[in-house]
């Protein structure tokens, strides 16, 4: 009995949902496409936006994709306290996709000021999809960034030679050595304040 009324919940309570929200999700995602924030946070009379499908559709895959989304519409529109709040909620097992949430997730950190937690997802970034070499490099070179900018040289000078060593094919990789340089010399009475 236990096993007839699970199929029975998934056929005509979990499938159906998981379409419906699969539909509605399509017009969002156009309106994303063509960068109109706005329409595809709140939707419109031609289709519903990605706060309605997470509010309506929630437990469904549309649902958790649609709050990626709408953390990215977030931080592209300045409000990076709402883009924090749904990129956090967001997990996928597609490891590209789930990097550049976590990258998102570290911009939208670093322009609340909350540095650590701007260095840490960038880290989890770089980590989760090292295949993608370029963003990957970016993300590392990011977090470095904002050690460097809380005054932590040498972990940011660590960062710099991971991505050195790790990407070097990179355009980051690349032009690294001179951000090694500058913050590995010692200051002396010639350096300017």
């Amino acid at each position: 009995f236990i096993v007839a009324a699970w199929f029975a919940y998934q056929s005509f309570v979990v499938l159906p949902k998981e379409q419906q929200a699969a539909d509605a999700i399509y017009k969002a995602q156009e309106y994303f496409g063509k960068d109109s924030v706005k329409l595809a946070l709140n939707g419109d009379a031609g289709g519903r936006g990605f706060l309605y499908i997470i509010k309506n559709y929630s437990g469904t895959k549309s649902a958790n994709l649609a709050k990626y989304y709408a953390g990215v519409c977030y931080l592209r529109t300045g409000d990076f306290t709402n883009a924090v709040k749904y990129l956090q909620d967001f997990t996928t097992d597609a490891k590209q996709i789930q990097m550049m949430a976590y990258g998102s997730l570290g911009d939208a950190y670093g322009e609340l000021n909350k540095n650590e937690e701007a260095i840490e997802s960038y880290k989890r970034a770089e980590a989760t999809f090292s295949d993608d070499e370029n963003m990957a490099s970016e993300y590392l070179y990011r977090a470095a960034s904002k050690l460097e900018l809380a005054s932590k040289t040498k972990d940011a000078v660590e960062l710099f030679k991971k991505i050195k060593e790790k990407y070097p094919n990179t355009e980051r990789g690349r032009q690294i050595e001179k951000d090694i340089y500058r913050l590995s010399i010692e200051p002396n009475d010639f350096s300017t304040k």
